[in-house]
């Protein structure tokens, strides 16, 4: 995606049989996204950890920006934003999230019970640095909403029945979440003895279909 400006070299506007080289003017769209990447990247990166990684999640950003109706933007840079801290998210859910396609969605894949010892340290590692994330940049009702959420596509009304809250108010703290992940805000400290125990219960809910164990430690958090 790299844009480069070409001007005509002194003297070239006299010269027989060759035409100046015109100069190359990045269009709009290309313009647009070159001036917001590097503060894209560096969402991508603070989510994913991983600078191929975060490259990646840029390139899939490029080619949706590319393909969006542009004439209902009107903050092109906010959806460039939003766009890439989402696909990041994905990107490291992709990684913990097996699904069974018959079951109950939030039940892993029967292929992951037989992972090889490499692939369930690195889905530990994984889970350990979204959690840690998780945690360093949303409050806990943000937190509880959000993984029971987007993690296991819970309904808004069962949220707010286990953290005791109106559905709207459930509905914006998964907003303020989005916002929150797609900031560049001060990280909060994280107590490592809570930060082990939440990802132990994500990793059961997400591999066992634990998911009493997960939701009591998430509704104690945000009680707390």
């Amino acid at each position: 995606m790299e844009t480069h400006l070409v001007e005509a070299g002194p003297g070239r506007e006299g010269t027989v049989g060759t035409a100046a080289p015109a100069m190359v003017v990045p269009d709009d769209v290309t313009s647009v996204f070159m001036q917001a990447r590097p503060g894209l990247f560096k969402i991508a990166h603070r989510i994913v950890g991983d600078t191929d990684e975060a490259e990646d999640v840029i390139q899939e950003a490029w080619l949706r920006w590319q393909r969006a109706d542009r004439t209902v933007v009107r903050n092109p840079s906010a959806l460039l934003r939003t766009t890439t801290a989402r696909l990041a998210i994905n990107l490291v859910q992709s990684a913990w999230k097996r699904r069974e396609s018959c079951a109950s969605p939030w039940l892993p894949e029967s292929t992951d019970l037989d992972a090889t010892p490499e692939a369930v340290a690195e889905r530990h590692d994984v889970a350990e640095g979204a959690v840690r994330l998780l945690m360093q940049t949303l409050t806990p009702r943000q937190r509880a909403v959000y993984v029971l959420r987007e993690g296991f596509d819970y309904p808004y009304g069962r949220i707010a029945e286990l953290l005791g809250i109106g559905v709207d108010n459930t509905r914006q703290q998964a907003s303020r979440a989005q916002e929150r992940l797609v900031a560049d805000r001060p990280r909060q400290a994280v107590d490592s003895v809570a930060h082990r125990r939440l990802v132990q219960a994500f990793l059961a809910a997400a591999q066992y279909g634990d998911l009493a164990h997960l939701e009591a430690v998430l509704s104690a958090d945000a009680h707390a």
